[in-house]
């Protein structure tokens, strides 16, 4: 035999062993992944989290804690935008265990209340006190025709939190 014949019946027969090795894989079904019952806890406890972190940042509930009269409106502007991103950058992690739209609604809602936030301060006079930027907030709260922005997140949350329990 000479060394053409030798290598072609070596590369015929290392097709031949690719081909197997490929049709065998194929025909072995990829294990399914199985349900980790073990992450529904972690999933349920990062509902709540998130449903607490929905409660902090709600405008009515922030505004109510964050009560310093003796700030100016500037003042009070800052300390809520801090509020609201300290609480959202503690609980970011949640995501991790929740639904791509849950999570979304959350960010929804924080970015929107510190929209409002900024909307409102701009509009006031430079020399307004933090109480007037307070009651200013709460009107603009109280005026809104549709549900509150932070019900509808809670009740997204529920739902997503209850599917889990099914």
């Amino acid at each position: 035999m000479t060394e053409g014949t030798i290598s072609l019946i070596l590369a015929a027969l290392a097709l031949i062993i690719s081909i197997t090795a490929f049709l065998t894989s194929r025909k072995q079904p990829a294990a399914a992944p199985m349900p980790d019952y073990n992450t529904v806890p972690l999933q349920l406890q990062a509902y709540e989290r998130l449903v607490l972190l929905v409660e902090r940042i709600s405008l009515p509930n922030l505004v109510g804690r964050m009560n310093h009269p003796h700030l100016s409106s500037r003042e009070l502007q800052v300390l809520l935008l801090e509020n609201i991103k300290q609480e959202f950058e503690y609980n970011v992690t949640q995501q991790v265990y929740v639904t791509q739209h849950a999570w979304n609604a959350v960010q929804n809602l924080k970015d929107q209340n510190m929209l409002i936030i900024n909307q409102v301060a701009n509009v006031m006079p430079p020399q307004s006190t933090g109480h007037e930027l307070s009651r200013q907030l709460m009107e603009v709260i109280m005026s809104q025709e549709e549900k509150a922005l932070h019900t509808i997140v809670l009740d997204a949350l529920n739902y997503e939190a209850k599917r889990l329990l099914k």
